[in-house]
């Protein structure tokens, strides 16, 4: 590829390293716990290749300074980013550089890597990515102001209890309609599974149990629950519930009212598997053990580092063809967990770009929506920001500017777009209606599109409850657990008709949906026509790279949508 001496690389990640990521690569050890992913990673290789030149960025990758200017820096960008949003932010600049991007993912012992040059395969959103899926978090919203002394505590969990477990589901029960054709749930009171003396045994046991770090505070011990794998008793959840209530008060009271749920938080994770298990139980539903939840709660995707040493060689491989330009040898490759047609390795030819991909082709979209009643801000927040990904958005109508966002802007320039914000399309200063096409432009990722609107006076509220149209961006369908689509028997080679597309959801989640195309997308001719011809060997001479890095790293690049993490 290069010399030891020729070869730079940026490596930007604003992560730092957790236990969990100790069992899944062989870069990081128990020592670099809380240090930086970038710099430990730096360090780790140039022990072992000291003449190469690596920068390391303890930064998110959709800050400023990495603009399309930095982009073109590089010969090719290596994506390794554990989030839709920052993924399409990436897939964006790379097209605006002109810089080839290799894509990869994994989950368990599933993986991919991808080819995206411009113009010549399809880009990252050619073919829809299924959003992230997302479970709702119950949350206790009265609490008391102050306690006098444990037995308050007490008393007052038990009322949580009662009400939730016990008078909510009394007053579903009155609803007789509700249970026609259902399994009636059984109400659950305290008292008839804790008795007092119990949960007092078990307050006392639990003084001290819970000392230094907060989110490692604990119910469990004081109760005799060691393994994490049990199966617990409606009895042992009850306990549970109770005594997690209680420690969040007597440990942790500042937190009360600004809590939210983290997979890391033991305490947190002890009281959702508790209370979802007491709700399953009133319903006659299968209960999980405290690891299984917090694997659900906290989305847990849970990592082999076998499979991402795989995925990790196969990005080098195809970085090895890009800084070649061989071209005509590019591979989607797809790592399987199960043999199809004797292959755990399935290589695709790339796709041709989507002809109606916004982003890569410029195809105009179609907004159905009703101008008299949704106003602007609807418009940036359910179709702007949520649909087409952009960060710092630019709005036009004609020559007139409805909406903008930067740090450059003049105070009365902030506050009139912000009032722009509030008013119904139709009654904007440049009013919007029905054939009117507005333009819409990301100045940081150099993304422009433009949106045909289409007034419509209703809509469905059940199966449009967005209450707008976004037509020609396509989100993907919802992959059903059991569905007909998997990876042993759904996925395909090159030489079938249905080809396979593999989407990546936060934190490297790999999801499968099958699109009919009909005949495999070759490279079409007219674009494999231009390609310069193609060497056998890459001979670089250090005045040739002009001060360029040939590989920029991207890994767990943004982190306002990383909750998900993958645990031993």
């Amino acid at each position: 590829m290069a010399s030891e001496q020729q070869l730079s690389a940026i490596k930007i990640d604003m992560d730092t390293i957790e236990v969990s990521n100790l069992n899944r690569q062989f870069l990081f050890r128990q020592s670099h716990v809380g240090q930086s992913k970038a710099k430990v990673a730096r360090d780790a290789v140039l022990k072992f290749r000291p003449h190469i030149s690596i920068t390391s960025y303890h930064a998110n990758v959709k800050d400023p300074e990495f603009n399309v200017d930095f982009f073109k820096t590089f010969n090719v960008v290596l994506n390794g980013l554990d989030n839709l949003d920052a993924r399409r932010h990436v897939n964006r600049l790379c097209l605006a550089a002109g810089v080839p991007l290799v894509e990869s993912g994994t989950t368990g012992f599933l993986g991919q890597v991808t080819v995206h040059v411009k113009g010549r395969t399809e880009c990252y959103e050619c073919q829809p990515k299924p959003a992230p899926k997302t479970y709702p978090v119950c949350t206790i919203t009265s609490t008391p102001s102050k306690h006098k002394n444990d037995e308050d505590i007490e008393q007052y969990g038990r009322k949580i209890f009662d009400h939730v477990f016990g008078y909510n589901i009394e007053l579903a029960l009155s609803n007789e309609d509700t249970w026609k054709n259902r399994n009636r749930p059984r109400p659950i009171y305290c008292k008839d599974v804790m008795p007092n003396e119990l949960i007092r045994q078990n307050g006392n046991q639990a003084k001290g149990s819970a000392h230094g770090d907060l989110s490692s505070v604990s119910a469990m011990p004081s109760l005799g629950l060691k393994n994490p794998q049990d199966l617990w008793s409606l009895k042992e959840n009850s306990a549970v519930f109770l005594e997690a209530l209680k420690l969040f008060f007597s440990k942790r009271e500042k937190e009360i009212g600004n809590l939210s749920f983290d997979k890391d938080d033991q305490l947190a994770v002890e009281f959702v598997t508790a209370a979802a298990n007491i709700r399953a139980s009133s319903f006659g539903i299968p209960l999980h053990s405290l690891f299984e939840a917090k694997g659900i709660a906290g989305n847990i995707v849970h990592a082999v580092a076998t499979t991402n040493a795989i995925i990790a060689g196969l990005i080098v491989i195809e970085a090895i063809k890009v800084l070649q330009n061989d071209t005509k040898n590019y591979r989607m490759t797809y790592c399987l967990e199960h043999p199809s047609r004797k292959m755990l390795l399935m290589p695709v030819e790339p796709f041709e770009p989507n002809k109606s991909c916004y982003v890569c082709s410029e195809t105009p979209l179609t907004l159905e929506i009703n101008t008299h009643r949704s106003k602007l801000r609807d418009l940036v927040d359910k179709i702007v920001k949520a649909k087409l990904g952009m960060n710092l958005p630019l709005i036009m109508h004609g020559s007139a500017l409805l909406y903008e966002v930067g740090d450059d802007l003049e105070e009365d320039e902030v506050a009139n777009y912000a009032a722009n914000l509030e008013k119904v399309l139709s009654e904007l200063p440049s009013p919007v209606a029905g054939g009117t096409i507005l333009t819409i432009e990301d100045l940081q990722q150099e993304l422009k599109c433009s949106i045909n609107v289409k007034h419509r006076e209703e809509f469905d509220e059940e199966n449009e409850p967005d209450g707008m149209i976004l037509s020609g961006w396509t989100q993907a369908p919802a992959v059903e657990k059991n569905g007909a689509t998997s990876v042993d028997n759904g996925a395909s080679t090159s030489g079938v008709t249905e080809a396979t597309s593999l989407a990546i959801e936060e934190d490297d989640e790999l999801q499968i949906i099958t699109t009919q195309t009909g005949k495999k997308r070759k490279l079409c001719d007219a674009a494999s026509s231009d390609v310069s011809s193609v060497p056998t060997k890459i001979k670089r001479k250090a005045d040739e790279v002009d001060g360029n890095s040939d590989v920029v790293m991207l890994d767990e690049g943004s982190s306002e949508n990383s909750k998900k993490r993958r645990e031993p």
